[in-house]
Parts: C-alpha cells; structure tokens; sequence
C-alpha cells in the first residue's frame, strides 16, 4: 500500500512546489474570502452636519443606493400651533420636499439618489376618507416603483402616519384610498417589490 500511494504523494509535492513558484500559497482548505466588494458603499463616511442644521423636526427620508433603500436624517419645519391632521399634512408634505431635493454632496458621494420629482402637493382626507388619509397631487399608481417605496416607506416610519409600519395614501380623483406598508422586502429590492397596499374606506 505504501508503495502505491508514492506516486500519488509525489504528485502533490509538485503542484505543491509549482504554486509556490508562482507564489500562490497552497492551502489544504476551501478558502471563502466573501463576495466581492461593493463600488457603492451605502453609508456616509462622517456625519452629514448640513442635513442637521436646519432647526425643525428630526425626521429621516429613505434614499435609493444601488438596489435598497437607506434611511438618512432630515428635519422638516412645522408651525407651532398646528392642528394633529395639519401636522400630519404638513410633516408629510416636508418629507416629500427633502425626498424630491438633490441629495447633500456627502450623500451623493456615498451613491445615494432619489426617483421622486419635485412638485407633488400633499392634502388631508376627503369627506369619507379615513381620517389620516393623505391624499396626493400625482396618483401613487403613476409614481415608479422606486419613489413608491420611498414615499410609504418614508411616510410610515414618521409623524405623518400612525407608527405601525403603514400609511394611507390616495391619489387626486376620487378612487378610494389604500393603505400601504413598508416592509423588509420593498426596502431591500424596490425595483421589485412594490409596497402592499389595501383599499381602505370609511372615516
């Protein structure tokens, strides 16, 4: 037997010696150096003073980087005095504003974007709405996937919906409102996974 097995060592002395030669280091173990790293880091390298600076509410919006969604912190200005439901609208309609905005040079250079486009206009339920119905200027059926779950995901994780994950949401015609959620799904893989909606009725 061991006369046999002399062959087979040898053999293995010399792709052993011509890795070394070409200055590969042989190893006897499968190797796993994980994947390859991103070009788009997601994260900023430091803390993005300029989106702290404005006095209001701290508030975070969800940007696009690469194919997910990161959350980065915003404030949005609402008046003192301000109604529970005109608060709502108003925190929602500042939150839609800093989605629509070009992103700081910070987050830009960590590969943050944004698919929504300025000029959506925010407003309260309509008669038989529910009463923290946010109804929009531009239908959420005619946004992209990706400003779809920037806007539920936003939305729902703020001061303009009920902190339960979700947000309803209604277009400018009269079709009934639906309420939406944010889920670990639609912010890994937006493009793919639009965020589930029921329609919702009554006040």
């Amino acid at each position: 037997m061991t006369v046999r097995r002399l062959p087979a060592l040898c053999g293995l002395a010399t792709v052993a010696a011509l890795l070394t030669g070409c200055g590969i280091r042989a190893t006897e173990v499968p190797t796993d150096y994980g994947p390859a790293p991103s070009r788009v880091r997601c994260s900023l390298a430091e803390p993005d003073v300029s989106a702290r600076a404005t006095p209001g509410l701290p508030a975070q919006v969800f940007l696009l980087c690469g194919s997910s969604l990161v959350a980065v912190d915003r404030t949005v200005r609402v008046p003192d005095g301000a109604s529970d439901s005109g608060r709502r609208v108003l925190v929602a309609q500042g939150l839609l504003d800093e989605l629509a905005a070009q992103p700081s040079a910070a987050e830009k250079e960590a590969g943050h974007t944004s698919d929504v486009r300025g000029g959506i206009v925010v407003t309260g339920p309509r008669s038989g709405d529910p009463e923290d119905t946010l109804r929009l200027s531009t239908d959420p059926d005619d946004l992209t996937s990706y400003a779809l779950a920037q806007v539920v995901c936003t939305f729902s994780a703020s001061a303009a919906a009920e902190g339960d994950g979700s947000v309803i949401l209604a277009g400018p015609t009269d079709r009934s409102a639906r309420r939406y959620s944010c889920t670990d799904e639609v912010r890994a893989r937006p493009g793919s996974n639009e965020p589930p909606a029921d329609e919702v009725t009554g006040g």
